[in-house]
């Protein structure tokens, strides 16, 4: 699988990320250790080298579980992680930093994100120069090769980016969830930032499987997704409908469609996560799909039949 830059850093990472929120199991339904363990190590095999979690997944579950899957195979793999938004203070985040690194069975983290603003969910203000300084002294210390934030605004990104070099932003982001495109991706291109697109398949819904009265499990937290709401459901379906040529003629899934469709759009890569080894495979040939300028215009025109209706929120939840 090509490799890409990471911003201005020396790290390469695949244009498909393996995302591992479900290893953490909170606030997913019918997780089995066993079967992400052989994921994560199906996705190595399949040529898949970035994986990115955070200490919040399950409280580092999530990082345990990765470091474990992995680490016979570290020096070959890009490990992305993130601190919460409750640890940002700078002995917090050295703290949080030494916790994820146990987790891993690492001496060092390839990209570490700030996972949340601070402030967000309810979090302390913290200055976001105390939070920066920390990072530049892992970073110095050769901790870090390089410094990423996620779910930030342009706003916070250019304040962000006064005190640190800001190699990677990770915000939602797919064909039907494009807050990112009308705020901080000029900012990204323009800087050379690169965009980790999480939810890539809007946590499911672009890969068709899911119709208009599908009912989640107690536990998962998708049932919170804006997208899922009935509001919503029509217009979702009616965009999914003219998809399907599109995936057909290519010879692809829905699923696979909508991961070419992201990993297309300026400096920007797709964290897909996944529950089993077979779902992996399947993003994985995701990566092999070059979309002719033509279908990239028609899914754009598609696509806005969803987010043309959404608001300004970027948060892709209403818990």
């Amino acid at each position: 699988m090509e490799l890409r830059s990471l911003g201005t850093s020396d790290v390469r990472i695949t244009p498909i990320i393996m995302g591992t929120w479900q290893a953490g199991k909170s606030m997913w339904a019918g997780i089995d250790d066993t079967e992400t363990t052989e994921a994560i190590q199906t996705a190595f095999q399949a040529g898949i080298t970035t994986f990115d979690t955070a200490e919040e997944y399950g409280r580092g579950h999530s990082e345990r579980i990765l470091g474990e899957a992995l680490a016979n195979v570290r020096d070959q793999v890009v490990y992305a992680t993130k601190v919460s938004p409750n640890h940002l203070q700078y002995d917090q985040v050295i703290e949080a930093f030494h916790r994820s690194l146990k987790n891993l069975k690492t001496d060092y983290i390839d990209l570490y994100q700030i996972h949340w603003p601070s402030g967000s969910w309810g979090s302390k203000y913290v200055p976001i120069e105390e939070t920066m300084r920390a990072m530049n002294d892992l970073k110095e210390k050769g901790k870090i090769r390089a410094i990423g934030v996620s779910n930030f605004s342009c706003i916070q990104m250019e304040e962000a980016a006064k005190y640190a070099r800001i190699d990677s932003l990770q915000p939602p982001y797919s064909l039907f969830w494009r807050h990112v495109e009308k705020d901080a991706m000029p900012y990204c291109v323009n800087n050379n930032i690169s965009i980790l697109a999480y939810s890539p398949m809007a946590q499911g819904i672009l890969t068709g499987k899911f119709g208009p009265d599908h009912t989640f499990p107690k536990g998962d937290h998708r049932s919170k997704n804006k997208l899922f709401k009935p509001e919503n459901s029509h217009r979702v379906h009616q965009a999914l409908a003219r998809l399907r040529p599109i995936a057909q003629r290519n010879g692809v899934s829905l699923g696979q469609l909508a991961l070419a469709w992201v990993m297309a759009q300026p400096n920007t890569c797709a964290i897909a996560g996944a529950r089993n080894s077979a779902q992996v495979l399947q993003n994985a040939k995701g990566a092999e799909l070059h979309l002719s300028a033509a279908d990239l215009s028609k899914m754009d025109t598609i696509g806005h039949i969803v987010t043309d209706y959404l608001d300004d929120n970027p948060v892709m939840w209403k818990f």
